[in-house]
C-alpha cells in the first residue's frame, strides 16, 4: 500500500479546505461578526496541517490503487468533518464539540439532519459555512480537487468510484481529471441558474445562495424556523423543480451538452425515477386533498414534499408528521429510494433499486425453469455477475447498517417511530424523519453518544459503507 500517497493527497485536501474557508471567513468580515477569528484560526489548522503532510510525506510514486482510494476517501471525510467543525465549537456557537461534529457531518454528507433550535439567531458567517458544506460535499470534494491539481492519473477513478454513489461509477471522457472537470462545471451552472430564478422571485442573494448551495447538494439545511414554508409558492416551485433536476445522473446533461439528447432520454434509470415522483405525488394528492383549501396547494406541496424526500433533500414547506398515514407511509418509502446514480443524492438509488428487483425476477425465472439462462440487463446492457453479486451484498450490509444504527438509537428516551426514521434518514442522507425528528423539530435530544453514533451513520451513507468500514480493519493496512 502507498501510504505516503493516501497522507499526501490528505494534505492537498487539507490546503484545498483551508482555501474553502475563505469564502465564509469573507461572509463574517462582511456582516462584522465575531465568528471572523474562528475561521481565521481554523483555517490556519488545516493548512498547516495541509502542508505538514504534503511535505513531509511526498511519495515516490503516485500510482492510486483500489485500497489507497478507498483510504483516502475515507481519511479525508473524517478529517474534513472534525476540522469544519471547529468554526462552531473557537466561535462558542454550538459549544459541544459532538453536536459541532453532528452539524458538519450532516453538512458535508448532504444529510441537513440538524441539532440547533433557534438556526434563525447564527450568525451569517456560519449560515453560510453550514449550508456550503453541502455544496461542497455533494459532488464529493475529491472530485473537485481532482479537478484543479496538476499531474492527476488516471488511477485516480479509484477515488471517484469510491467518493461518487452509484453501482457503477466510470469516467465520460478518456481523462478522469477532465471528468472531474465537467461534472463541476455542470454542477456550478445549474447552482448559478437557480439562484438567477430564486433572485427573480424577489430571494435575497443571501437566502439565495444558502438555498441553491442546499437544492445542489441535496442537502437541505433550513435557514428559517418554519423551513420554507415562509417563501413565496413561485420559490417554493422552484426549489421543488431543481431539486429533481440534481436528482438526476449527471451523466445525462453531459450527453446534452454534446448534442446526444436521444442518449439521455433513452435512460431507463431516468423514466423510473421520474415515475416514481409521478406516481408518489398522485397518491399523495388524493390522500391529502380534504386538508388543504384548493387544488393548487394540494399539488404544491406535495411535489415539494416528494421531490425533497426522493432526493434526500430534506427541505420542507410544512409538517408532512401532521398528513394521514398513508401519505406518511409514502414518503417513509422514498426515504429507502433516493435518485439517480451519479447525482447528488443520498439513499440506495434508482439503478440499484432496479438491480435488486432484476436480481429477484432472475430467480424467481430460475426456480419456475431452472435450465433456462438469465442474464440481468440495465440501460439496454448485460450487467455483469460481479456487479449483482455487489448489489445484493451492498443492500445486506445496507440493511445491516440501518438496524444496528437503529439499535443504538433504541437505548435513548423516544419512540420507535422517532429513533427508526432517524436511523433510516441518517443513513440515507435525507435529514427528517418523523414523529420526533420531523421536518419542524431537530436531533438536539439525543444523546452526545448517539449523535456520533448518527455522525458515522451518515458518512457511511454517503459514501456507500465500505471505504468508511474497510479503514477500520487491520488487515487493510498491512502490506501485500
Amino acid at each position: 500500500m502507498n501510504r505516503r500517497m493516501i497522507f499526501y493527497t490528505l494534505g492537498k485536501l487539507l490546503i484545498a479546505l483551508s482555501a474553502l474557508l475563505v469564502l465564509p471567513l469573507a461572509v463574517s468580515i462582511y456582516y462584522k461578526e465575531s465568528c471572523t477569528l474562528a475561521f481565521l484560526i481554523t483555517a490556519a489548522i488545516s493548512l498547516v496541517m495541509g502542508l505538514l503532510l504534503s511535505k513531509l510525506l511526498k511519495p515516490a510514486s503516485h500510482v492510486i490503487y483500489a485500497r489507497e482510494g478507498f483510504a483516502i476517501v475515507a481519511l479525508v471525510w473524517l478529517s474534513m468533518s472534525a476540522i469544519g467543525a471547529l468554526p462552531f465549537v473557537i466561535s462558542g456557537e454550538i459549544p459541544s464539540f459532538a453536536d459541532a461534529f453532528f452539524e458538519t457531518v450532516s453538512g458535508f454528507t448532504t444529510t441537513g439532519a440538524s441539532i440547533l433550535r433557534d438556526v434563525e439567531s447564527m450568525s451569517h458567517g456560519l449560515l453560510f459555512w453550514r449550508s456550503f458544506t453541502h455544496w461542497i460535499g455533494g459532488m464529493g470534494v475529491l472530485v473537485f480537487v481532482m479537478a484543479l491539481l496538476p499531474n492527476v492519473s488516471d488511477r485516480s477513478i479509484h477515488i471517484l468510484r469510491a467518493e461518487v454513489p452509484g453501482p457503477i461509477v466510470g469516467k465520460l471522457v478518456p481523462r478522469i481529471k477532465d471528468t472531474a472537470k465537467i461534472l463541476y462545471i455542470i454542477y456550478i451552472v445549474l447552482t448559478v441558474i437557480q439562484v438567477i430564478f430564486l433572485l427573480a422571485g424577489g430571494m435575497s442573494l443571501f437566502d439565495s445562495l444558502l438555498h441553491a448551495f442546499g437544492t445542489a447538494g441535496t442537502g437541505g439545511f433550513s435557514i428559517k424556523a418554519d423551513g420554507l414554508a415562509g417563501y413565496s409558492p413561485y420559490l417554493q416551485w422552484v426549489i421543488a423543480i431543481f431539486m429533481l433536476i440534481f436528482g438526476v445522473n449527471f451523466n445525462l446533461y453531459y450527453f446534452i451538452l454534446i448534442r446526444k439528447a436521444k442518449m439521455a432520454f433513452q435512460s431507463r434509470e431516468l423514466w423510473c425515477y421520474l415515475g416514481i415522483v409521478v406516481v408518489a405525488v398522485t397518491a399523495i394528492c388524493i390522500n391529502i386533498y380534504p386538508m388543504y383549501e384548493n387544488f393548487a396547494e394540494v399539488l404544491r406541496q406535495a411535489v415539494f414534499q416528494v421531490s425533497s424526500i426522493i432526493t434526500t433533500t430534506g427541505y420542507a414547506t410544512t409538517d408532512f408528521n401532521l398528513w394521514p398515514a398513508f401519505s406518511k407511509g409514502v414518503l417513509f418509502v422514498l426515504l429507502f429510494v433516493g435518485a439517480c446514480a451519479g447525482s447528488t443524492a443520498g439513499g440506495l438509488k434508482i439503478s440499484r433499486v432496479m438491480l435488486v428487483f432484476k436480481i429477484i425476477g432472475r430467480e424467481i425465472r430460475r426456480l419456475i425453469h431452472p435450465r433456462s439462462v438469465a442474464k440481468v440487463k440495465l440501460e439496454g446492457k448485460s450487467v455483469d455477475e460481479a456487479t449483482l453479486d455487489g448489489v445484493t451484498t451492498y443492500f445486506a450490509v445496507y440493511m445491516i447498517g440501518i438496524i444496528a444504527t437503529f439499535l443504538v438509537l433504541s437505548a435513548e428516551p423516544f419512540g420507535i417511530e422517532t429513533n427508526f426514521s432517524a436511523a433510516v434518514s441518517c443513513f440515507n442522507n435525507v435529514g427528517p424523519g418523523f414523529a420526533g425528528v420531523g421536518p419542524m423539530s431537530s436531533y438536539a435530544d439525543y444523546s452526545a453518544f448517539s449523535k456520533i453514533v448518527m455522525s458515522l451513520a451518515m458518512l457511511l451513507g454517503r459514501l456507500e459503507i465500505y471505504p468508511l468500514l474497510i479503514v477500520f480493519i487491520p488487515s487493510f493496512w498491512k502490506k501485500d
